[in-house]
């Protein structure tokens, strides 16, 4: 499957915000609706950031921020793959693909947090070079530290 990957447009905005939804509906079971504010106006609520989405046949199928924290530091957040599209290494090519704009963009570490009981995210975040910073309630933080990026 070839996917293709671009900057979030205004026009994605409901594709982007269900995709998201979804995944976290499909986790939990059910839908905080005083949760996940920041979805009602992406392009305002990650002016500054890094917010990709991947395609297939112009179908938004994956995304993923890289939001600046501190000059050395970026995080990266919203990470979701439609279900139909999982385990076909979109997770990987969007996490990789974050990863080259923080090292262009001259940043040293990237953190990331994720709940840890969502035992597939834990092992993919692992499995990608993360570390556990450490657990705070049912999250976990991880951070990964950056080679330099030679052009």
């Amino acid at each position: 499957m070839i996917f293709s990957f671009r900057s979030f447009q205004p026009g994605d905005q409901p594709a982007v915000k269900e995709l998201i939804l979804a995944g976290l509906v499909e986790h939990w079971g059910f839908l905080d609706q005083t949760l996940n504010t920041d979805l009602n106006d992406i392009q305002a609520s990650y002016q500054g950031a890094t917010f990709l989405v991947a395609c297939v046949d112009n179908e938004i199928v994956g995304c993923g921020a890289l939001v600046p924290r501190n000059p050395d530091t970026a995080e990266i957040v919203r990470m979701s793959v439609a279900a139909r599209f999982r385990r076909m290494g979109l997770g990987t090519q969007i996490l990789n693909h974050l990863l080259r704009v923080a090292r262009e963009s001259g940043y040293q570490q990237v953190n990331l947090e994720t709940t840890a009981k969502w035992e597939d995210a834990f092992a993919f975040y692992l499995r990608n070079g993360f570390q556990v910073t450490h657990y705070q309630d049912d999250d976990v933080f991880f951070k990964r530290l950056l080679t330099k990026c030679t052009k």
